[in-house]
């Protein structure tokens, strides 16, 4: 098998892209600006070789293809030295739609919220089934240890991003993947450094809408209006709709599948399916927003012929993934948690959750507004409004933010800090705290070991 150097390899779609390749047999080897877990501890286990920095000689001479992500730009040393090189270049998504997806049945899951949640339980189910089907997520689930394998069945499941593919094709990832299932969860305006508006982003979402096949599905959120905009641009695909508010429901058609919910907090709830009940959810995860993602993994399983009514009791065994409202442990009577949060749709939606998990309990943020959009202020206005289930918040106002989050924290309903680096957070956070409170470290990047850092701070008293 030849040798790849996968470019931005500790990323979590390219960390995906790696454990698949050497599965494959593929000799990978790669590099990356920023490292961190979990996808570097997963990339150690494989003994996949890792080199720090985007320098042209970290690319071995003998390396037969780069596989370059999407975070690397013209002017980057190493994509300069790959082009004036001549070496064969490719992008992740090409390279799996070349090498992993021909022959099989692609159950993509997009949408600018619970992508990788959503995937995980869809892999989760059908292996459930029975049915062994390959995945790669955003993320490492915690019930396969892994964010991707080849799977010996006929399924793969893919999470679907929107985000652009490579410096060379400025397309979403997920034109790429052909699928028979698409599951369109929500559409909301994100990625501020590459879409002008979301009417950019909804005429991406209509590429892969017309890549479905008529003999497939599409499982679309029935209570999302700018899904149902990029569905009246043109459908050939059957579509079913899932929800869990009838009131909300576009054009007000009953929803395919839909929920009733036993427990406030999403905990447990019952299954409808063409409003027929057909079995009662008890799960470990938390939130509407986990609910509306178990119903269209149940639609897209259904899609593909699984009988839903036996695989429901599985949920109760589900553990979801890495940094998804992820309970670190506890100190002191305080309760640590770590999450993956990029959009105040998400950071709401999370926050209701668990406020409806521990009632009058206090609720502490720790925010890192890192993601391309959370950086340029796209989002600024909303976030204090998406914090209003917090009793207090800090927020890690880095030097290069390129906005006050001194605004977001006068508008804030409970009480907030602003502080500059990882150190002043915790810091802050060790006087804050109290017996009985959840903290919640809120990031899409590393935050400096913050979180763990944190909780073993708790425990030293």
């Amino acid at each position: 098998m030849s040798k790849l150097h996968i470019l931005g390899i500790a990323g979590t779609f390219m960390g995906g892209v790696a454990a698949l390749a050497r599965e494959l047999g593929f000799d990978v080897e790669g590099s990356d600006q920023a490292v961190y877990p979990p996808m570097s501890t997963q990339l150690e286990n494989l003994g996949i070789g890792l080199k720090q920095g985007y320098l042209p000689e970290n690319i071995s001479a003998d390396v037969d293809r780069v596989v370059v992500g999407n975070a690397l730009s013209r002017g980057n040393p190493a994509v300069e030295h790959v082009l004036d090189a001549g070496l064969d270049y490719t992008s992740g998504a090409q390279w799996l739609l070349e090498n992993v997806l021909p022959g099989r049945d692609t159950l993509a899951v997009a949408g600018t919220h619970g992508k990788t949640t959503t995937t995980t339980i869809l892999a989760f189910l059908l292996q459930a089934a029975g049915r062994e089907p390959g995945f790669l997520v955003g993320g490492v689930a915690e019930d396969f240890g892994v964010s991707a394998r080849i799977g010996g069945g006929r399924e793969f499941v893919v999470e679907a991003d929107e985000y652009d593919t490579a410096f060379f094709d400025k397309r979403s990832k997920f034109v790429h993947y052909r699928p028979l299932v698409a599951i369109l969860g929500n559409l909301e305006f994100d990625h501020a450094d590459i879409f002008p508006d979301v009417a950019a982003i909804q005429r991406q979402f209509h590429h892969l809408v017309r890549t479905v096949p008529g003999r497939g599905r599409l499982v679309v959120n029935g209570e999302d209006a700018r899904l149902a905009e990029v569905l009246a641009m043109g459908c050939w695909t059957p579509v079913e709709t899932f929800g869990l508010d009838a009131a909300a429901a576009v054009g007000g058609r009953p929803f395919d599948w839909s929920a009733r919910l036993v427990e406030a907090d999403g905990s447990v709830f019952a299954v409808l399916h063409a409003g027929n009940e057909i079995g009662t959810v008890r799960w470990p995860l938390l939130g509407r927003h986990n609910v509306m993602n178990a119903l269209s993994a149940l639609a897209a399983c259904h899609a593909v012929g699984v009988d839903v009514a036996t695989v429901l009791p599985a949920l109760a065994r589900f553990r979801s993934v890495k940094r998804r409202l992820e309970r670190l442990g506890d100190a002191r009577g305080v309760t640590v948690y770590d999450d993956f949060a990029h959009h105040p749709t998400a950071i709401a939606t999370t926050l209701a959750g668990l406020r409806a998990k521990v009632g009058d309990a206090r609720i502490v943020v720790a925010m890192e507004p890192r993601s391309n959009s959370m950086r340029l202020g796209a989002h600024a206005d909303a976030l204090a409004p998406s914090l209003d289930g917090a009793d207090a918040v800090v927020f890690l106002h880095r030097p290069e933010l390129a906005w006050d989050a001194g605004k977001v924290v006068s508008a804030l309903r409970g009480e907030g800090h602003a502080v500059a680096d990882a150190d002043a957070l915790i810091d802050t956070l060790r006087g804050l705290v109290r017996d009985g409170d959840h903290v919640v470290f809120m990031s899409n990047g590393g935050f400096d070991g913050a979180p763990r850092r944190f909780l073993a701070a708790l425990g030293e008293g």
